[in-house]
């Protein structure tokens, strides 16, 4: 029984090792061949990211973003304690041009999926960035907002900006603004189109 013992020690001890130094010896090459910085690699390696983790950096340069804000997304994903796998969720906010502070803004909160296609969607629309960060802020809060298809639908119907945060602050729901849009495109739909008789002149 002690010789076992002793040989499942053997047979597990490399295992164990192996799992703590799973990162080790992780291929960086594909960072440096991205452009990475070499002493940006090196604070990147101080991270000990994973090969996914790489692959995902990899995406994140490959789209133009800087050494600096890919460092701080891994970072952020390690203190959620995740893996990062957020390349596509950052990258559609880049390319909506949204700022690396803002991008990370997300990340910190960890809320860097779940927001960037609303994100990006209210950029879409064409409302002014101070309008954009309202809404983000507020959705981050947990506060109730409107989906950006709504506010898209609302911002059609010729409603400004002023007038939709208006209905954004005052609780309207999806369903209340979906009801509104429709009343004001039937509205829309009837104008000038009411018959208007032409009165000749008289002899």
């Amino acid at each position: 029984m002690k010789k076992a013992g002793i040989f499942a020690t053997l047979v597990l001890a490399p295992l164990v090792l192996a799992g703590c130094q799973s990162h080790a010896f992780a291929d960086y090459r594909p960072l440096d061949q991205a452009g990475m910085w070499s002493g940006s690699l090196e604070e990147m390696k101080k991270l000990k990211p994973s090969e996914s983790e790489i692959a995902q950096v990899v995406t994140l340069k490959s789209a133009g973003n800087s050494d600096d804000l890919c460092i701080a997304l891994v970072s952020a994903a390690r203190a959620h304690q995740h893996p990062f796998s957020s390349a596509a969720a950052a990258n559609s906010l880049h390319n909506a041009n949204f700022t690396d502070d803002q991008i990370l803004g997300f990340a910190r909160k960890d809320k860097l999926e779940s927001i960037s296609t609303e994100a990006v969607m209210l950029r879409l629309i064409g409302l002014s960035d101070p309008t954009v960060q309202t809404l983000l802020r507020r959705r981050m809060q947990g506060l109730p907002t409107l989906s950006s298809a709504e506010i898209g639908r609302l911002k059609n119907t010729q409603l400004s900006e002023r007038e939709i945060m208006a209905r954004v602050e005052n609780g309207v729901t999806d369903a209340q603004a979906d009801a509104e849009a429709a009343a004001r495109e039937r509205s829309r739909a009837h104008s000038g189109t009411g018959f208007s008789r032409t009165r000749g002149r008289r002899r």
